[in-house]
């Protein structure tokens, strides 16, 4: 019967963790940055590692952002880091308030220096 108990607090313990982490993150760019490492996964979504000084996110990893490959616009952003990979560009992206798995921040928008 403890056990049980236990249990269910924990799980709450852990909601509680993940709603204020939640609650705190905020939608806006961050600064301009290089970017450091670009990862095209199995898992559904690709990950981008920046330098960034400023991420308004508030999402625990403050400099690894992602994007699922099934969202609109999302093989546009990915094409618009790659080539700022491959031509030492920075770029800055556009943090939506979300926080996913690994507490890195969702982006909706890709901006590059020209």
């Amino acid at each position: 019967m403890e056990m049980i108990h236990l249990h269910r607090n924990l799980a709450g313990i852990a909601a509680f963790f993940i709603a204020s982490t939640c609650a705190f993150a905020g939608s806006d760019w961050t600064s301009y940055a290089q970017i450091l490492e670009l990862t095209a996964t199995s898992q559904g979504r690709y990950l981008v590692q920046l330098n960034v000084s400023d991420n308004p996110s508030g999402c625990q990893n403050k400099d690894t952002f992602y994007q699922d490959y099934g969202t609109a616009g999302s093989d546009n952003m990915y094409r618009a880091l790659l080539e700022a990979v491959g031509s030492d560009k920075k770029v800055r992206v556009y943090v939506t308030g979300r926080c996913g798995f690994g507490g890195y921040a969702e982006i909706s928008s890709v901006g590059v220096v020209p």
